[in-house]
């Protein structure tokens, strides 16, 4: 008899746990399969970036329409980049990536901002990400935001 209680309660606390994150998981697996990558790098910049930007960072995931998802993966293009890796070579295959899933845009002034807010606890520098922004637009981008040819 007690078996079946302790049962019941394990089974009770995996379903109201999947319950309770179907949402942010829903979100993260919308990017990862819209870019081709596994959710790994996103769910690793969300706990890295803190408990309540991460869970700002989710919200904004989970907002349904196209510039939303566009502006989420801007943010992680610019943790990936320049906080985790800023070789040329993680430039260019996270650029890929965005240009495979329709994503690649140049970083606007307001994405910066953005990835400023939610990687505020980190307190990177803004002038060197607004020099990142820079260097990674002329790269990639001409001044009509015309995607070159790489």
């Amino acid at each position: 008899m007690i078996w079946i209680m302790l049962a019941t309660l394990v089974v009770v606390f995996v379903v109201g746990f999947r319950v309770m994150t179907s949402g942010p998981r829903r979100a993260i697996r919308r990017l990862s399969e819209r870019m081709g990558i596994t959710p790994m790098p996103i769910e690793s910049m969300i706990d890295q970036l803190g408990k309540e930007p991460g869970n700002e960072y989710l919200h904004y995931l989970e907002r349904p329409n196209e510039a939303h998802l566009q502006n989420a993966a801007q943010v992680l293009l610019i943790w990936q980049v320049f906080i985790v890796d800023s070789s040329e070579e993680s430039m260019h295959r996270w650029h890929r990536l965005l240009q495979k899933s329709r994503l690649a845009a140049p970083i606007t002034d307001a994405q910066v901002r953005l990835a400023l807010g939610f990687m505020r606890e980190l307190e990177p520098d803004a002038g060197e990400l607004n020099a990142f922004q820079n260097r990674y637009n002329a790269l990639f981008h001409d001044e009509d935001g015309v995607r070159w040819l790489h």
